[in-house]
């Protein structure tokens, strides 16, 4: 407790000072208690991160056993996250970063007390990293898995552990970040918007590994394109010689329709 008493001993102008000392003193550490108590509370202190949103089960390891989450939980360094089939959630750590870990997942939270830096170990599954840049300036963090190392400044990126001989999958958002092969020796590749790279266990890091995010897009529509030919074709029923078919519940004309060059004209406009 402070004591704002007067030694009687003391002269006036000293017990005047003493009494402004000691009020400042009042002030401040209220002051500090204010700000205490108006910190977020989704910004955990000590290293931990803190549940901010979650759906399905997620659970944390605990002496070896499995004790469920649920918003606004801590987790601790060194522990594991484990998500179901169903589960996925969302923690901060105190410098403002997220991490989502997505269904099937299982992640160890700083791993290495010794560096915080090593933000996650991926084990198994995907997990999804944004990292806040600290007073505008680049926030150094890492993320592990069996096979890579991702080294970041400020950016959002996917890694997905993929099957047991933890084939890594890493695209990136947004920023920049370095992929290092972590059982083969060679130089580290740089990702940049809509950039990826798988590592193989077994393979080194080549930049053949790296697409660009467009390429890749448009090999995705490529496919698409001729998965959805293959499915309209074989979805067409023939109708008494008109030769309209129906895809997903639409019916009408088509451009190959069979009845060609035989077609019966299409049907008048409406009246106005």
């Amino acid at each position: 407790m402070i004591n704002c008493g007067v030694h009687l001993t003391a002269d006036s102008h000293s017990r005047l000072r003493g009494r402004f000392a000691c009020a400042a003193t009042i002030l401040l550490l209220a002051a500090g208690f204010a700000k205490a108590q108006l910190a977020d509370p989704s910004r955990p202190v000590n290293g931990a991160a803190s549940v901010i949103t979650l759906t399905g089960s997620v659970s944390v390891l605990r002496d070896e056993s499995p004790w469920a989450l649920s918003v606004g939980d801590s987790i601790q360094p060194r522990q594991i996250v484990i998500t179901g089939p169903d589960g996925s959630a969302v923690f901060r750590v105190g410098d403002g970063s997220t991490f989502q870990v997505f269904p099937n997942s299982r992640v160890i939270f700083r791993n290495n007390r010794g560096d915080w830096r090593d933000l996650l170990e991926i084990l198994i599954g995907k997990v999804k990293v944004e990292i806040e840049k600290i007073g505008g300036q680049p926030n150094p963090n890492k993320v592990r898995t069996p096979t890579a190392v991702i080294s970041v400044r400020g950016t959002v990126f996917d890694v997905d552990v993929e099957d047991e001989d933890a084939t890594t999958m890493v695209m990136v958002e947004e920023g920049q970040v370095e992929v290092r092969h972590l059982l083969k020796a060679g130089d580290a590749k740089v990702l940049n918007p809509g950039e990826w790279v798988r590592v193989y266990k077994n393979q080194p890091l080549t930049a053949r590994s790296i697409d660009r995010g467009a390429a890749f897009q448009r090999a995705v529509r490529a496919a698409s394109d001729a998965l959805y030919e293959i499915v309209w074709r074989n979805s067409r029923v023939p109708s008494g010689g008109t030769g309209t078919g129906t895809l997903g519940g639409t019916t009408g004309g088509s451009p190959g329709d069979s009845c060609k060059p035989n077609c019966p004209p299409p049907p008048p406009p409406p009246p106005h």
